[in-house]
């Protein structure tokens, strides 16, 4: 079934939610298979109680919602959980200061990688240090809200990682085809 791409996340309490690493995977396990909460318990190990109050949280923000419901065994009603994006992107400006510094260590994560790849496929040794990581990390977690409005309105059945890929690239193509960081990429375009 196809969903949203990417849902843009501006209100500082969804983007509180997100924040919670739980959260994140249970949104996660999801996005290529719906899932009942026995389900998600039993892969993530958690009490079925813990997994009720996560999916329910996510459900009241909007991020996640019943695909179906289907009579399980003994006639138990069992609801099957799916995101209503494929991706959750957070505006990074309207997070906490806390939740920014929460976020940026999870860009400078996915820049350091790839970097690495551009390294290895241009075989060149890109020097940069880490407060300099930090500042590129920072300027494309401010560049991702845009980039990810031009995938607001389309719908998708593809692979969210895929998609991930592609914003990350586009973000990273923007930020280096002008400013400072021209610099460390001389032969992209």
């Amino acid at each position: 079934m196809a969903r949203k791409a990417v849902q843009l996340i501006e209100d500082p309490k969804t983007i509180k939610l997100l924040a919670d690493p739980l959260r994140r995977e249970i949104i996660r396990e999801i996005t290529n298979q719906p899932q009942t909460q026995t389900q998600l318990a039993r892969k993530l190990e958690l009490s079925p109680s813990s997994t009720m109050h996560h999916l329910k949280k996510l459900r009241e923000a909007g991020l996640i919602k019943v695909g179906r419901s289907e009579v399980g065994a003994y006639g138990i009603l069992e609801k099957y959980y799916e995101p209503t994006a494929s991706l959750f992107i957070e505006d990074y400006k309207k997070a906490s200061p806390k939740l920014q510094k929460y976020f940026l260590h999870t860009h400078v994560e996915r820049l350091r990688g790839m970097l690495a790849v551009s390294q290895l496929v241009e075989k060149k040794s890109i020097q940069i240090s880490s407060h300099e990581l930090r500042d590129m990390a920072q300027e494309i977690a401010n560049l991702l809200p845009e980039i990810a409005k031009k995938y607001k309105l389309t719908r998708m059945d593809a692979n969210r990682e895929n998609l991930q890929i592609k914003i990350y690239s586009e973000a990273l193509k923007s930020l280096i085809s002008k400013g400072k960081w021209k610099d460390f990429f001389p032969d992209i375009p």
